[in-house]
Parts: structure tokens; C-alpha cells; sequence
């Protein structure tokens, strides 16, 4: 919310429509370095003109606003990071020098997750801090129940009634760990159990992942991108994820809000979202995935303390408010 503020919105073409409710300008921040990062560079040293506060989100971002402002103190930056760096040594070597170029110039680093936070303070960023990440509000969650949206999905999908439905709801991209999603199902295959299981989602992987699915003959559908998710949800037995790194993961506090069962590789920041209220395994460990998920589906009494953990948990989870009250300490620091 602007808070009575002057807000201007600097977003890559395309993008407006989702700040219709403020002005905005385009800046194009492309995935890697160009040509076009001098010309953002300068476009930021003009925006910075009569302007407070500039809040960057994304390294590159970050890191083009605080070459522009290198030669301004008076504009206060503000820079949000929302992934580790993942990729190959140069990859890796590039981003460790834009983070060295954030952490010299910004006022305030804000990561997604503490491990994001502990990185910068190394880098020796001036108040770094843990971002708070709100999920977004799940339209008609509120009016399924457990056992209707099970019947949903059965229906939907031809799925026995006495054959557990495992639901995972991600970006079908590297970070989610969807190799470990094969392995788990392949290790609960060899196991002899019979469940079914609905991946929700698309993304560069999902042609390698259904490939991964149909060589690997194990019962996961996937389902592709819905905007029913929360049904999801409410109808699985258990809720997996089974991801490489997360800050906050969205999927994961919605899963909570809707006291889900979960099963999650314990990547990022995920313990710092669920506490107790998830069954957390090694990151990249299907055989432990596979484990968890059966534990839980052979005591329904362990499912329904899991199920309570999560209503009780999502009541302690950052709000919007919670997001604007952090975000104007900061900025008025």
C-alpha cells in the first residue's frame, strides 16, 4: 500500500497491468548481463531525481541501482533478494560480485530466507534483514472441506477411493528438486504402495519431468497449471514438496492455511515458515521422501496432528500489514 506516499513502479515492459493502482515506467532488467544494463543504469540516475527511496528487487536489479546511485547518498536503496545464486561456476562467480556491489552501496538488504540474510552479512551489507513474505489470499478455499475436495479430485482423476493422493504445487523449474519427486515415487513403488500422485503446475521442465515420469512407470499425473490449487490442497492426503532452495515458499503457506499434511525437503527457508507443522527430510533425499510419505499414510493419527501443527502455524505467518508496518521501518530508518 502507498501509505499516502508518492509511489512510481520501474518494471519491464509488459508488466504494468500489475501495478495499474500506481504510476510506472518501463526499465528493462534482463536474466543476464547486455548492453541494455547502461541504459537501465541511466534510466534509474534519472528516476533517482526528486526521489526518497529506491527499493530493488532481484540482484541484478539491485545491483544496476546501486551503480546508478554509486555517486548519490541522498537516495536511500533498498534492495529485496529472493533466490540464492544456482548455476554454474560463472554463474555463481558473476553473482558474487553483484552481491559485493549491493552489499557496498545499499542502506538496508532484505533476503527471503536466512541463509539469503547470513550471505549478505558476509558480504558485509549494512542491515541485512529477513524479508517478510506473505502468501496471497486463496479465493473460495474457504468454502471446501477436506472430504469434498478429496471427492473432487477422485472424480477428476479416476482415483479409488482407498488409494491415498499425494499433491505436489510448484514451478516445474531446477530449484523445485522434481528428480527427487521421481525418486520418491520409484521408492514408494518398490515399497508396494499404491497411491496416486498430481503434480499442479508448469515450467521449462515439465516435458523433461513427464518423460522422467513415463520411463520411470511410477502413478504421478502431471496435472499443469490450474487456478483451482487450493482444491488441491485440501483434497490431499498428504502435500509434497520436494524443492532444492526456497525462501518462504508460497506453496507451503498455503498449504498451511489450509491444514494440509506436508511432507518437504527441508531447502532454504522452509523450516523458517513451518516450524513443527511439516515432516522435513534432507534436500535431494527421495528414499527419506518416500519414507515420510508412507509413515504419514500409515498413521492417520500422525496425519491429523500434522493437519493442527499447520492451522495452528499458519495463524503465526506474516500478513500484508506485518509487510507494510517492516517495510516503512526500513525505509524510514
Amino acid at each position: 500500500m502507498a501509505q499516502g506516499n508518492d509511489v512510481l513502479v520501474a518494471c519491464p515492459s509488459g508488466l504494468e497491468s500489475q501495478f495499474s493502482e500506481y504510476r510506472h515506467t518501463p526499465v528493462e532488467i534482463t536474466d543476464r548481463p547486455r548492453g541494455a544494463d547502461l541504459v537501465a543504469i541511466s534510466h534509474i540516475r534519472r528516476l533517482a531525481d526528486g526521489t526518497d527511496i529506491i527499493h530493488a528487487h532481484g540482484l541484478r536489479a539491485g545491483a544496476l541501482a546501486a551503480l546508478a546511485l554509486c555517486m548519490n547518498r541522498r537516495v536511500r536503496l533498498v534492495v529485496t533478494l529472493h533466490n540464492l545464486p544456482v548455476g554454474s561456476r560463472a554463474v555463481r562467480g558473476v553473482s558474487r560480485v553483484l552481491e559485493s556491489i549491493v552489499a557496498r552501496r545499499a542502506d538496508a538488504v532484505l533476503g527471503v530466507s536466512l541463509d539469503i540474510v547470513a550471505r549478505m552479512a558476509e558480504r558485509g551489507a549494512r542491515d541485512p534483514q529477513r524479508a517478510l513474505v506473505p502468501a496471497p489470499p486463496m479465493a473460495g478455499a474457504a468454502s471446501t472441506h477436506h472430504i469434498e475436495a478429496a471427492a473432487q479430485l477422485r472424480a477428476e482423476f479416476s482415483i479409488a477411493d482407498d488409494c491415498p493422493v499425494l499433491v505436489t504445487v510448484a514451478r516445474l523449474a531446477p530449484q523445485k528438486g522434481l528428480d527427487t519427486l521421481v525418486s520418491a515415487a520409484e521408492h514408494l513403488v518398490a515399497q508396494g504402495a499404491h497411491v496416486r500422485w498430481l503434480v499442479v503446475g508448469d515450467g521449462p521442465l515439465h516435458r523433461s519431468t513427464q518423460d522422467s515420469v513415463t520411463a520411470a512407470e511410477v502413478p504421478v499425473t502431471m496435472v499443469g497449471r490450474r487456478s483451482d490449487v487450493s482444491t488441491f490442497f485440501l483434497g490431499a492426503d498428504v502435500v509434497v514438496q520436494t524443492p532444492v532452495w526456497e525462501g518462504q515458499p508460497i506453496a507451503i503457506q498455503e498449504a498451511l492455511r489450509l491444514g494440509a499434511a506436508i511432507v518437504s525437503t527441508n531447502a532454504g527457508g522452509t523450516a523458517e515458515v513451518t516450524d513443527d507443522a511439516a515432516a522435513l527430510v534432507p534436500v535431494g533425499d527421495g528414499a527419506a521422501v518416500a519414507s515420510e510419505v508412507a509413515r504419514l499414510l500409515g498413521d492417520p493419527q500422525a496425519v491429523e496432528e500434522l493437519r493442527q501443527r499447520a492451522r495452528e502455524r499458519s495463524a503465526q505467518l506474516p500478513t500484508l500489514c506485518d509487510v507494510t508496518d517492516q517495510l516503512l521501518a526500513v525505509y524510514c530508518a
